[in-house]
């Protein structure tokens, strides 16, 4: 079912609007079936649902941007998932791969510490059992849904974690990079008290610039990416002492 519904939203996110009928058809099962998968999706705030149709919520913030390239972003955050272990505390900022990442923590590992800056993680996963959820303090920023100012830095200080799992908005020849100077400056206030600081990413990123400096690439440990990133694009990492990790998306659908 997991499988299906994560079909749906990449579907939805290329679409932006389809009729039960469709999905129905395509995903080959029954329209009561797609209707059930469509309730369960618009409880988690994915997706609005009218009178036969889905459709994509109208706003620009974390939640309708987890829908673009859903699949590809779930694969790269089961890949990521392999190196948590149970019991782990962990740190986990806001960001499309970020947040799946923190559902599949919470649906395969077992008593495991997640601390975020990120409320829309937070509040995504209310439902879930199993997994303790530390929110730090800060401002609240109401588009991103997370916590930013001094008050970041002075909560994450009370924890020391070996790895914090972040997303990124692109690169230069600088490091990673953000679009948003308040985030940027949580995340490196975070990554102080980090052992690892690992970016999850969809390759199409590696082309891209950011406007506000996230980290330079001797703060980046890890990137998990899908495998569509090029081989120059690998080996500069390698060059820079930086471990890529490839999910495979070759099963996605098209």
């Amino acid at each position: 079912m997991r499988d299906r519904q994560a079909q749906i939203l990449d579907i939805l996110g290329r679409k932006k609007k389809i009729t039960v009928l469709e999905l129905s058809e395509v995903l080959s099962v029954s329209d009561v079936t797609i209707r059930k998968d469509l309730s369960t999706l618009e409880e988690k705030g994915l997706l609005k649902r009218e009178h036969g149709f889905a459709t994509l919520p109208e706003s620009d913030d974390v939640n309708t941007r987890l829908l673009f390239n859903y699949e590809t972003k779930k694969r790269i955050a089961c890949k990521a998932l392999e190196t948590i272990r149970d019991g782990e505390t962990l740190m986990i900022e806001s960001g499309s791969c970020c947040a799946l990442l923190a559902e599949e923590i919470v649906t395969n590992r077992r008593d495991v510490t997640i601390i975020t800056n990120s409320v829309f993680i937070t509040t995504f996963l209310k439902d879930k059992i199993g997994t303790r959820i530390i929110l730090l303090g800060g401002e609240f920023q109401r588009e991103s849904q997370v916590m930013i100012g001094p008050l970041v830095k002075k909560s994450a200080d009370n924890f020391y974690v070996e790895k914090f799992f972040i997303g990124t908005d692109g690169f230069n020849e600088r490091g990673a990079m953000s679009g948003d100077l308040m985030r940027a400056q949580a995340v490196r206030d975070m990554a102080e008290n980090s052992k690892r600081t690992i970016i999850l990413t969809e390759s199409k990123k590696f082309s891209k610039l950011g406007i506000v400096p996230l980290l330079s690439y001797k703060e980046i440990s890890d990137i998990y990416t899908d495998e569509n990133i090029s081989d120059d694009t690998t080996k500069n990492f390698a060059d820079r002492n930086i471990n890529v990790v490839k999910a495979d998306v070759s099963a996605k659908e098209e």
